[in-house]
């Protein structure tokens, strides 16, 4: 029934605890697929030391592609490798609300592994924002998005000349042919990581800008937001310096 897609480059630390986190739920995927864009470290082994078919990745979007490519079952679940799934249902509370309302996209409210109240603050904020747009705008990150398998290929997957934000464009165009909603039954943890190498008020900044963007201007296709992939490897190279 589910397919498990996870793209990777130099997760070795993260990597474990989001595989560890899928053992223990009560609902088990048929397969997961870790598509890896060339990682130095042992991050493809890890995934093959839990049973993961690995195949070749690139940047998000397209290793997202690669993986559903790979995939056999009718429903996809995309995640990134430093969430984890601690609700040991949510699985199958998860899926079996998404058959229940028939949604052909979906993803869930998340909230931040961290102590720091600042951070809950900033996404219980996302979730209101992204909740209030709904279909009108719809917001799926990809570091959590369930999708059927016809809808994916309906329309052509991810957009890979899109350097940002590539989420949200493939949410809008799955949302145009198919049910589009949020689920209630479960949340799941994010990383902040990201808010931590890069700052939240430049996180912040980033994001309205790219938001305007979307809104005004369309996808993004060209590098002024400097995306990166591969993130230990950029906070480890931070350090040393």
């Amino acid at each position: 029934m589910l397919t498990i897609v996870i793209p990777t480059k130099d997760e070795e630390a993260s990597l474990p605890r989001l595989l560890e986190s899928i053992r223990r739920q009560t609902m088990q995927p048929k397969e997961i697929i870790v598509a890896d864009a060339g990682s130095k470290d042992r991050t493809r082994e890890i995934a093959e030391s839990f049973g993961c078919r690995v195949v070749e990745g690139g940047m998000p979007g397209p290793g997202r592609n690669r993986g559903a490519s790979a995939a056999k079952t009718d429903i996809l679940l995309f995640l990134d490798a430093d969430v984890e799934l601690r609700d040991p249902e949510f699985l199958e509370r998860s899926v079996g609300e998404m058959l229940e309302k028939k949604f052909d996209i979906a993803t869930v409210d998340v909230f931040p592994l961290s102590d720091q109240w600042i951070d809950h603050v900033i996404h219980k904020a996302y979730n209101v924002y992204v909740r209030a747009w709904g279909d009108v705008f719809p917001h799926a990150p990809g570091f959590c998005m369930f999708v059927r398998r016809d809808t994916h290929d309906k329309i052509n997957g991810f957009d890979e000349s899109i350097t940002f934000c590539e989420d949200h464009e493939y949410a809008g165009r799955a949302a145009k042919i198919g049910s589009f909603g949020f689920l209630r039954a479960t949340k799941i943890p994010v990383s902040i990581r990201r808010l931590d190498r890069d700052g939240r008020i430049n996180i912040a900044i980033k994001y309205t800008l790219a938001e305007m963007h979307l809104a005004m201007l369309g996808p993004i296709r060209h590098d002024k937001f400097k995306y990166t992939f591969g993130h230990a490897k950029k906070r480890e190279k931070k350090h040393i310096a």
